[in-house]
């Protein structure tokens, strides 16, 4: 096999240390080799996720990542090759995530196991059993995940404040996906999704580690080389967010013992130029003790913990900043500063020290989370689902490149009052405030 193209595989590009490749099915293949450690790190990822689903089978991507584990017919505990008995014995570390824009399979395995990891999710990327009784076990498992996460009062917030934010994209519905879909969603449903987009032509493979280029691309081309490509083309999501045209507001009360204050608005898509400035821009509000809310807010003793961030994703997300109030806080103090601060941000910018500090912390960070073979592949991977993975390598650069102007303009574009969504929680103690 040679990177003009033989045994089915054709090289597409190279740059910094990273190979992408295709394999005639389409299947996209990147290569990350890494020697340090005698380690290899394998990921699939597929450009599926809650952004492909619909009112009545909201959550199925992430009800059919449990029901990936269940087997295949090469893999089944009827047989002893139970998936995740094959991956413990090797001494894999292995999981799933599935998000709005991908659901991804991973393993990080001892450099000499690699074929099995390869064999197993190629195998289970068109073979997966979708059968009645795993879904059924797995319902219950979901369910009791959904449960858990209605507990969280952040978390329902947030799952609160996209779903007012976006009323037509699907952007809408969580990743988890609303409990009457997940408890009546028929298996025939599953396997039609299932059917639908698993396939190599709508998938990433990852390789990163200890690994020479010419066995794993044998691996891969071996293991994945026969599968076809999908018989139809892969539906693309055609539906985009209107411009909000006004403030929407909401408020959750439920059991909890602190209110919180989320404030949210319109941001553009991970692709946007102005995704860099905005990832910035929230470092310098809140991320760590000489930040601006934070001294603010919290040093002001009005709440126990700040924070602010932009979604970077395949489609326009939200920037949010949430605080977790102390008791007796009244909700319209912490949210009036919150605003407050953005309309100064819009007026009189930001000091040099404030911008470097930020540009430091994120560059330090992010190659921080790309250390070691695992943390490469998922990175590589989130900037497979938002972008392609050359955002990945110029990410920090384009940080880097963000100015002050950059920040006040920004702040003007995005913090508009029309696009602005604001969530409350009120614990159900405080119902009377």
């Amino acid at each position: 096999m040679n990177e003009n193209g033989s045994n089915g595989i054709r090289k597409t590009n190279a740059r910094e240390g990273i190979e992408e490749y295709r394999l005639e099915n389409g299947l996209k293949i990147l290569l990350r080799p890494q020697h340090a450690a005698p380690v290899v790190a394998f990921m699939v990822l597929y450009r599926v996720g809650s952004r492909n689903e619909a009112v009545g089978h909201t959550g199925a991507t992430h009800l059919l990542e449990h029901m990936m584990f269940k087997g295949t017919p090469r893999f089944n505990p009827e047989r002893g090759t139970q998936i995740a008995s094959v991956l413990r014995r090797i001494g894999a570390n292995f999981n799933a995530t599935t998000w709005y824009d991908r659901t991804n399979y991973f393993e990080a395995i001892p450099k000499d196991e690699l074929e099995v990891i390869i064999e197993l999710e190629a195998d289970r990327m068109r073979n997966s059993l979708i059968r009645d009784e795993d879904r059924e076990s797995e319902r219950i498992v979901v369910r009791n995940e959904l449960e858990r996460g209605e507990n969280e009062p952040l978390r329902m917030l947030d799952q609160l404040a996209w779903s007012t934010a976006f009323r037509e994209h699907p952007y809408h519905h969580p990743t988890i996906g609303w409990r009457s879909d997940v408890e009546c969603v028929p298996t025939a449903r599953l396997r039609e999704f299932y059917n639908t987009f698993y396939y190599p032509n709508n998938a990433t493979a990852i390789l990163a580690g200890d690994f020479e280029t010419g066995n794993g691309l044998r691996l891969i081309a071996k293991h994945f080389g026969a599968l076809a490509p999908s018989p139809a083309s892969i539906p693309e999501v055609y539906t985009t967010e209107p411009p909000q045209e006004g403030e929407r507001r909401f408020i959750l009360r439920r059991a909890g013992e602190l209110g919180l204050v989320m404030v949210s608005y319109r941001a553009p898509d991970a692709r946007h130029p102005d995704s860099y400035p905005l990832s910035v821009l929230a470092r310098i509000l809140s991320e760590g003790v000489t930040t601006r809310l934070y001294q603010k807010i919290v040093d002001g003793g009005l709440a126990i913990s700040i924070g602010s961030f932009v979604s970077q994703l395949r489609d326009p997300g939200l920037f949010q900043i949430y605080g977790v109030l102390n008791p007796g806080v009244e909700h319209a103090r912490v949210e009036e500063i919150m605003r407050a601060e953005l309309k100064s941000l819009q007026e009189e910018g930001v000091s040099e020290a404030e911008l470097s500090r930020a540009k430091i912390k994120i560059e330090a960070d992010i190659y921080y989370a790309r250390d070691g073979a695992l943390n490469t592949a998922f990175a590589l991977g989130e900037s497979e689902s938002c972008v392609d993975w050359q955002w990945f390598l110029d990410y920090v650069p384009n940080i880097l490149k963000v100015s002050g102007e950059d920040i006040r303009r920004v702040a003007a574009e995005y913090f508009k009052a029309d696009s602005c969504t604001v969530g409350w929680f009120i614990p159900a103690s405080r119902n009377g405030e």
